[in-house]
């Protein structure tokens, strides 16, 4: 079910509608909060622009990575598989 949630982002208060529970929504609004705190103190001048970009390039760097490293993990886990159905059926015959 779709609930609406209390959120504050860049000193905004923002109201978001999400399936998720209001713990995971607390979460995401945590996460953003932390990636824009460390964006901004990387930036001199403080353009919130800048600030935003910057916090959505090193979200978007941490989700590639976290992606092609669970897509490693799924060809290693395949590969074991398949090795353990060879050596299964390799004992059946």
């Amino acid at each position: 079910m779709i609930s609406t949630h209390g959120i504050r982002v860049l000193g905004k208060d923002l109201q978001v509608k999400s399936a998720s529970t209001p713990e995971h929504v607390a979460q995401v609004e945590a996460l953003v909060n932390d990636k824009l705190a460390e964006a901004e103190a990387a930036v001199s001048g403080g353009d919130t622009q800048v600030v935003v970009i910057l916090a959505l390039m090193n979200l978007a760097e941490a989700l590639l990575g976290a992606q092609n490293e669970l897509a490693e993990e799924r060809r290693n886990s395949n590969e074991r598989i398949a090795g353990l159905i060879q050596r299964l059926d390799r004992q059946r015959i």
